[in-house]
């Protein structure tokens, strides 16, 4: 019987070692990065976060030639409508005007 004992606690001691090493590789919490590549992370007030996005979207419609240029254009100066009034800490005006571009120009917004 001895022997028999002798394996499993040489099964249990080479599982633990083997996990153990396998924790070791693990990057640390919080060392990697959570946001995919090409996702820039913006700071500010949600504002400002909301203004990006539109943004990223108009950008990509444009690129894509998915709305026209006099349009692109035109939102882009709506945009920079929003901008000042995020900037100037009037979060409330500038989700407006952003809601008020998005439903001119046919976009959602409930994003």
């Amino acid at each position: 019987m001895k022997p028999i004992f002798a394996i499993l606690g040489a099964i249990v001691l080479f599982a633990a070692g083997d996990a153990s090493a396998r924790q070791a590789d693990a990057p640390a919490p919080g060392s990697v990065a959570a946001t995919p590549h090409g996702v820039r992370l913006v700071e500010g007030g949600a504002c400002a976060a909301e203004i990006a996005r539109y943004r990223e979207i108009v950008d990509s419609d444009s690129a894509t030639g998915n709305v026209a240029r006099r349009v692109y254009e035109r939102i882009k100066v709506e945009i920079a409508a929003a901008e000042r009034e995020c900037s100037a800490g009037d979060d409330a005006k500038a989700r407006a005007l952003l809601l008020a571009s998005k439903q001119r120009h046919g976009y959602p917004t409930g994003l």
